[in-house]
């Protein structure tokens, strides 16, 4: 079930710092707590489900942080929020079985409807897709001058 959380939106904020930051080397989650407000030991469990979920690759020692394990435009909404869900572990209140014939063949269905359309929208929107959003609302990124080379 989608459920808006604060770690959800920590987590969407730290990809996209990563995916708008990043240069050469890693971003490290002091710079991302820092630039986001995120209190540093949320961000940490934030980060490392995200490095175990296959989303981010973590690097350790002095010059480690956090880069995108995969393009910016490879890697969407919906992957970030479906990996907070299963940290959360919060159950789904629609899929019961006990409840009114309105609750269970109405408004219940209705609900799955609605998420199934909001999901779907969630996975067609790219963290490339936030990182023009910020740049188009003239965020500044830290990795502005430095070349990267990825493919």
């Amino acid at each position: 079930m989608l459920h808006l959380s604060r770690k959800l939106l920590f987590a969407i904020e730290a990809v996209v710092d990563i995916a708008y930051h990043s240069g050469a080397a890693p971003v490290q989650s002091g710079k991302i707590s820092e630039r986001q407000g995120i209190p540093h030991r949320y961000l940490e469990q934030v980060l490392q489900h995200l490095v175990r979920a296959g989303l981010l690759t973590g690097q350790r020692g002095p010059r480690g942080g956090y880069r995108l394990a995969r393009e910016r435009r490879r890697i969407t909404v919906g992957e970030i929020v479906r990996t907070v869900a299963e940290l959360e572990a919060t159950p789904d209140p629609t899929a019961g079985e006990a409840g009114s014939d309105i609750g269970l063949k109405v408004v219940r269905p209705l609900w799955r409807e609605l998420q199934q359309r909001f999901m779907a929208e969630l996975d067609a929107l790219t963290i490339e897709d936030l990182c023009q959003r910020a740049q188009g609302a003239g965020i500044r990124s830290a990795a502005a001058g430095r070349l990267d080379f990825a493919i």
